[in-house]
Order: structure tokens, then sequence, then C-alpha cells
């Protein structure tokens, strides 16, 4: 068998391999622009990073955007976009694997662009955003307005030289960026700030809001057209009127907005009405209230004298009531003679029935159900002592039934239980007897185990037990000299003292004792 020799190549940790190629990738691919599909976008990490691939038909590569960089975008990435990516190209030690650390990205194109504001305008449409439905009116002469926009701008100096032409009103000046990555949030806190305004605040509330901008291309307007942006337009709860871009242009806050604006200047024009045609149109119209008035009286007062010449004298007013008079006069006497009649026929009647209801006749009345009564009750009383007494000996002979029927049942089941016992009592006492010879087995067991582990038996062998004079075991020789001593052999115990301590030396010498009575002491032995 032939082993191998390791060759001249010097040997390198992974750790160092990884960082040199990614040194060589580094240098190699400073700063490079992918174009490709956004896949696996999931939105931004808990962190605010996001992580995603760049692919095309046969490759793909991972791609990082940190949260600093992320938040500056124009354009948000989506899934399936397709995107021209500005990097720095480096490697991933803990996956073994390179990766794209993203600058800047934009869609790769205007057809890019036109495609993903289709997919959101559709998207935003399908949660009702856009429906007539939700938007509201506009005021007719607005006392506050409201314009979020550019201040430096020529599209503010256009609305308040309009609305100064037409019909003077306050206006309030909320500023924005209108194009860059911070555009959408401004305008979209600017809406918001508006309506969270109180009527009665130190800053009016305004009764109209207009978002402007001037024309530009669909890169400048893009802010207009992010999500944030149109769901704020949508959710205002004061009228919003859109003038963004020229008349060509068309953003999707111009879908969200209640009322969308060809130009700025159209805004203005929207809010306000024109003072001189008002001032025209309210002479006029008192003009007309003044001739309609005079007319009104001229035909009122006409009215009055026909009606006066119309009216009947006194005497013909008066006739016909006379006449009523005279004849209801007539019908009185007849029916007061007729009703005197009625009276009295009502009157014999309630005599005859007051003879009926007096108070002896009621007595007499009463005594007789107060007889009936009397004798029906002695019936009944005699009906129910013998019903009760009937049941009671009913009762009593169930009674005795069941006690006879109680007692012999206890009696067998008390003979039933005492030879359960008489049957039970042999095998507690055989159980018994088990149990204690179990127990006398296992005591002599441990017993004969206790001989057999206790030192006992070491020292029948020929060795002895060494202790001080607290009767603790010695278990070496440092011994202080004149220090009493129990020494325990197999058959007996004698006392000693020693003579001297112990050597320098570190090997310990036998103890020298001395015996303390006349009890011969038997050698130990040796055991080498």
């Amino acid at each position: 068998m032939v082993e191998k020799t390791a060759g001249n190549a010097p040997e390198v940790t992974v750790s160092e391999l990884s960082q040199a190629l990614k040194r060589t990738v580094e240098d190699r691919f400073g700063y490079v622009r992918v174009r490709g599909e956004i896949s696996g976008y999931r939105g931004p990490h808990s962190s605010g990073h996001c992580y995603f691939c760049l692919k095309d038909q046969t490759a793909k590569i991972d791609a990082v955007m940190w949260k600093g960089v992320f938040s500056k975008l124009r354009v948000r990435p989506e899934e399936g976009m397709e995107v021209v990516a500005t990097g720095k190209l480096t490697t991933f030690p803990g996956k073994s694997s390179y990766q794209i650390v993203i600058d800047t990205i934009e869609p790769a194109g205007v057809g890019a662009l036109m495609a993903l504001l289709e997919d959101r305008r559709r998207k935003l449409a399908a949660e009702g955003l856009f429906d007539d439905g939700r938007k509201q009116l506009l005021p007719y002469l607005p006392e506050v307005i409201g314009v979020i926009t550019s201040p430096t701008g020529a599209v503010i100096r256009d609305i308040l030289h309009r609305i100064a032409d037409r019909f003077p009103r306050r206006v309030i000046v909320w500023p924005v960026r209108v194009q860059g990555e911070t555009s959408a949030a401004e305008v979209t806190r600017a809406i918001e700030g508006f309506n969270a305004l109180s009527e009665n605040g130190a800053i009016a509330r305004p009764d109209v809001i207009i978002v402007a901008r001037g024309g530009g291309s669909l890169e400048d307007l893009w802010g207009f057209n992010e999500e944030i942006v149109v769901r704020a337009a949508a959710s205002s709860l004061l009228p919003l009127v859109s003038a963004v871009g020229h008349e060509t242009d068309w953003t999707l806050i111009d879908h969200a907005a209640d009322v969308r604006a060809p130009t700025p200047t159209a805004a203005a024009e929207m809010c306000v009405p024109v003072r001189a045609d008002l001032l025209t149109t309210i002479r006029d119209l008192s003009r007309r209230h003044a001739a309609a008035t005079s007319r009104l009286i001229e035909r009122r007062r006409a009215d009055l004298r026909g009606l006066t010449r119309a009216l009947p004298t006194g005497e013909a007013i008066v006739a016909v009531p006379r006449q009523r008079l005279d004849r209801a006069g007539e019908r009185l006497t007849t029916s007061r003679e007729a009703g005197v009649r009625t009276r009295l026929i009502r009157l014999e009647r309630a005599s005859r029935g007051l003879v009926l209801q007096s108070p002896k006749a009621r007595m007499a009345r009463a005594e007789q159900k107060l007889d009936s009564l009397g004798k029906a009750l002695v019936r009944n009383r005699e009906v129910l002592a013998d019903r009760r007494r009937q049941a009671l000996d009913s009762l009593s002979q169930r009674l005795a039934k069941a006690f006879a029927n109680n007692v012999g049942a206890s009696k067998q089941l008390l003979a039933a239980q005492r030879k359960t016992l008489s049957q039970m009592e042999p095998r507690l006492r055989n159980a018994l007897g088990n149990m204690n010879h179990r127990r006398a087995a296992r005591l002599q067991s441990f017993a004969q185990l206790l001989g057999t582990l206790g030192y006992k038996q070491v020292l029948a062998r020929g060795y002895a037990v060494v202790r001080d004079a607290n009767n603790h075991p010695l278990r070496s020789a440092q011994i202080e000299a004149g220090s009493g001593l129990s020494i325990e052999f197999a058959d007996g115990k004698v006392n000693a003292l020693t003579t001297g301590g112990p050597p320098p030396s570190a090997r310990p010498r036998p103890v020298t004792v001395k015996p303390t009575r006349a009890t011969p002491v038997k050698s130990q032995g040796s055991l080498f």
C-alpha cells in the first residue's frame, strides 16, 4: 500500500479561506449594476433590512438592502418586479455564498413603472378606494382653504393669485416636497395633519384641501402614486382636490380625490366662485325680488277688494241661524216631556229592585245560605274523618308488614356475615403466622450478614482495634506521649499508655504500649 505524501500547499483555516474569497470578490467586483426580477420578497424584516433574490431565466443571486437604503427608496420593491440594482458584490461566510448589497434600485424602464402603476391601480380599485360613492361635494364658498404643495414653486403663487382674483379667502399652506424619496411621506402627513386640526383650535381647520404640483415625468410624479398617499386621500374627512401635473398627467391620487383638477389654477377656480359674478347675480336677484314683492302685494290687494264685495249683509247671515233656533225650541219641549216619562218608568223599575235588595231580604237569604253551609260542613267533616281513619289503618298494616320483612332480612344478613367471619378467621391466622416466619427468616439473614461484614470477624483473625480516650478509633500513629488508649481484641479489651511521640521520619513505627493490668497480652502477629 502506497502512502500519499502531503504537498507543499500551506494549510489555511475555513475562516481564512472565506476572508480571502471575500477580498477577492469585493476587489474584482467593486460596484455593479444588475438587472433581474425580484424573487422571494416578503417585505422588510423586523430589523428594517430587506432580504430577497434577483433572478433571470438561468441564474439567481441573493440580495440585501439595509434599513437606511430602504427608507430612502422612491419606488418600493415588489415581488416579480423587474429592476436594475446598483450595489457592491460580496460574500457571506456563514452560508459560503455570494450576494449583492444594494445601494440603489429602480424599475427596469418606463414600461415597468407603467405596469407597476397599473397593478397598483387595480389593487386599490378592488378595495373600493376609487368608488364614486366615497367622494364628497366641495363647499360652495369655503372660509379656509388648505394647500399642500412646495412653498417655493410657481404652483402656490398661481393658486394664491387665482383665489385673490376670484374671491379672497384665507389660505393655509402646508409645505412639502413634491418630488424625491420623502415626498410621499410628507404629503401623507400633511393630509392627515389638516384632518387632525380642531375647528376651534389656534390654527383654523380648512373647509377644503388642494394637493397641487406642476407637471413632470412619470418618475417625478411617482410620489403621488404611492399607496400611503392614495389611502390618506381616500380616508380624508375634508373634501380634497387633486391638482397634480398638467391636464394629460394622471396619478393614483387623482382617482382617490373627491375632485380632480387638470391644473393647480383650475383647482383654485373649482374651490371659490367669482366674487364680481356673485355680486351681479345678487343685485339682479334683489331687483327681481322687489318687483315680485310689489306684484304680489297688488294681487293680494285686488283679491281683498273682490272678497269684500262678495261678503253678505248682517240680516242674511243671521236669518238661517234664527230659523234653526226656533225649530230647536219646538223640539226641546217635546223632548222634555218624553224624557220625563222615560225617567218615571226607570224610577218604578228601580224601586221594585230596591225592595228585593233590602237588608231584611238579603239577611234572610244569607241565613238560609249559612244553614246549608253548616250542614254541608258537618257532613264533610264526618266523611273526612272516615277517610283518614281508613288511610291510617292501611298505613299501620303496611308498616307492620315492612317491619317484619326488615327484621327477617337483617337476621339473614347477620347470619351471612357471621359465616363469612368464621371462614376468614383461620385464613387470617395462617397469614399472620406466615408473615411472622418470613420476618424472622429475614431478621436471621440480616444477623448473619452483620456477622459476616462486622469487624468482630476481623478481630477473630488476630487483629485489634485501637481507640483513644474518647473511644474514637485511631487510623494513624500520630499520638502524643502519655495518651490513654483502649485496645480491643477478639476475646477482650485492655487499656494502655503511650511512652513516646511519633518519630521524625515519614514512615510510622509500631507503637509500644504498656499494659495497665496483669492480664497477659497476646501477640497480634504480623501481616507480612
